[in-house]
């Protein structure tokens, strides 16, 4: 049987990018960015996006397109993966997707429900409301709209909380309601070859210790240090290690 694609997962520091690299130059393949942190462009260092050299080996795709300052979203990951997708099987290449975002392999696998997106707008209207009536009654009140999104919702997760309250101002419909409606998945799951990569903790762990060490002398404290003044709300601002090293830029956190 041939083929369609590979995935291949795992946690950070497992050494799932490499296993990708050795995959696409064995069997004539191009690797397809499956992490939500490394697509973006100033964050080389810190999300351990794939250096100079490894890129030279083999294509690499929807690695660093995208600045920091604009939101990015699993949409606009199914759009992307999508075309990059069909230029790779298009060109008689393997596609080999690669990554540890949980959600975009969903998305890859089932497709995402076609949830409208909600206009700017009607978002900082919500969040309006949501600063002048307080966590809890806006949550309330929310759930009083919409009960059965609001019983899967923790009341104190405001992002997802404003999401769902987004939608529902913008369609008139619960998120979980527009869950139900399945999706278009990017990839045919039956022609599809899987692999997680999962070493034992305690390696794993060492692993990351050694990462992070390389990271900083590799700059990733002057990377950061172009983060200054991000809006925290964006994704970009939620990577690893860029809270913890803005906090250390700001006085507050020793670097040790």
């Amino acid at each position: 049987m041939s083929w369609d694609a590979v995935l291949i997962a795992g946690p950070t520091a497992s050494g799932k990018s490499a296993a990708a690299l050795a995959v696409a130059e064995s069997f004539g393949g191009t690797l397809i960015n499956a992490d939500s942190m490394q697509v973006y462009r100033e964050l080389r260092v810190l999300t351990a996006r794939p250096c100079a050299a490894d890129e030279a080996r083999v294509p690499h795709l929807l690695y660093g397109h995208v600045p920091v300052a604009e939101r990015y979203s699993a949409g606009r990951y199914q759009s992307d993966a999508s075309r990059a997708f069909a230029e790779v099987r298009g060109g008689r290449r393997l596609p080999v997707f690669v990554g540890g975002t949980g959600l975009y392999f969903k998305t890859l696998l089932e497709g995402l429900s076609p949830i409208p997106p909600v206009r700017a707008a009607v978002r900082e209207n919500v969040q309006a409301r949501f600063a002048k009536m307080g966590a809890q009654a806006f949550f309330t009140d929310f759930a009083r709209r919409d009960p059965e999104t609001a019983a899967a919702l923790c009341p104190h997760d405001t992002q997802r909380i404003l999401r769902a309250a987004g939608v529902w101002e913008e369609t008139g419909r619960g998120l979980k309601a527009w869950q139900r409606v399945a999706g278009t998945p990017v990839v045919n799951a039956a022609k599809t070859l899987r692999f997680v990569v999962n070493p034992l903790r305690e390696v794993l762990y060492a692993r990351i210790d050694a990462r992070l060490d390389a990271m900083m002398e590799a700059g990733a404290l002057s990377e950061v240090r172009s983060l200054v003044g991000l809006d925290p709300a964006l994704s970009a601002a939620r990577a690893l290690g860029v809270r913890q090293l803005l906090s250390h830029l700001a006085g507050k956190t020793p670097l040790e």
